[in-house]
């Protein structure tokens, strides 16, 4: 897609990717969810200071994508190694991919393929063998999207949103040459 610039986070984004964040997940999933189930969740994931938080950590990268004229935040994805669900594979280095998100305006325009290409190449230079992310069980467009690159679930698991328990898949894409296997 022209007119994206892909670029490292910085502590000046973390206001724009809360709130992304934040917008990003209502738009999708706040149907889902009692309020209050809701507001501890937001304020879990995307409060401005645990962004913050993991900008400056050197578990978690975020790559944002940008429009060069404006300079407005059109989405980002956030990948962290070591991954969260490493013990459910085989896999001996693997990355997770915790979230990739675009501005609700602009989906389908190219942005999340821009993201998640930088994001699998982040993880062959990185020499990971593995991608690892978790998908709700009903987001059938996402998990269209995930398996278009490779990535096959290889578990059920788990996702709380405040006191509600979602049922979710986790999705892997092996970087070795072997394919992903499915274990659920």
């Amino acid at each position: 897609m022209s007119g994206v610039t892909l670029r490292p986070a910085t502590p000046d984004d973390v206001e724009s990717l809360a709130k992304l964040g934040r917008d990003s997940f209502c738009a999708a999933f706040a149907h889902l969810y009692r309020a209050d189930n809701l507001a501890a969740f937001l304020e879990q994931a995307y409060a401005p200071a645990v962004v913050a938080g993991e900008v400056r950590d050197d578990l978690h990268r975020h790559c944002l994508a940008v429009d060069p004229a404006s300079g407005a935040l059109l989405g980002y994805v956030k990948i962290r190694v070591p991954s969260y669900y490493a013990e459910y594979s085989g896999a001996t280095n693997p990355m997770a991919l915790c979230q990739l998100y675009t501005d609700p305006a602009r989906t389908g325009m190219g942005i999340g393929a821009m993201l998640m290409d930088w994001a699998l190449d982040e993880a062959r230079a990185g020499g990971h063998d593995a991608v690892q992310l978790s998908v709700w069980s009903e987001n059938y467009g996402a998990q269209r999207f995930y398996a278009r690159y490779g990535f096959a679930k290889i578990a059920d698991i788990h996702f709380d949103v405040g006191d509600q328990r979602d049922e979710e898949f986790l999705f892997e894409l092996r970087l070795d040459g072997a394919r992903a296997s499915s274990a659920g």
